[in-house]
């Protein structure tokens, strides 16, 4: 198995991470009997997710954000991996990718502005850097 698909399993066991921390926190805040009903819209027309208090919304963004990170990174592992292109370089930029989303979820937690924006760019530029890398 090459560098960048080890940390890609790594990224999806991070989203399970997230997801634990961000279920246990919803239903801290609003009770399993409306996290596990058809999350219909409350009677003021709010979805569960604007349901939430301050931290569990932002758990919930939190990981909802590292599902549109890991479609590109998982991109990336793909055209490195699939082109014969995995190299010191590229598996850095997979490992920085990981690094700064496992930093990120607290950093959104915990509102560090502007670090979270910070953070978040490094991961996107490593994961833009890899597809780079594999086209050159």
């Amino acid at each position: 198995m090459t560098p960048e698909l080890t940390v890609l399993a790594l990224a999806g066991l991070l989203q399970g991470v997230q997801f634990t921390l961000m279920s246990v926190a919803a239903n801290l805040d609003v009770g399993p009997a409306k996290t596990t009903s058809p999350r219909d819209l409350d009677r003021m027309g709010r979805p569960l997710a604007d349901q939430l208090s301050r931290g569990p919304a932002r758990l919930y963004r939190a990981f909802n954000n590292h599902f549109e990170g890991l479609i590109l990174f998982t991109v990336a592992v793909v055209v490195v991996t699939l082109s014969g292109q995995s190299t010191p370089f590229t598996a850095a930029c997979a490992w920085v990718y990981l690094g700064v989303r496992v930093v990120y979820v607290p950093a959104y937690y915990f509102g560090w502005s502007p670090w979270r924006s910070l953070i978040w760019m490094v991961g996107f530029a490593a994961t833009m850097l890899m597809i780079l890398a594999a086209l050159l």
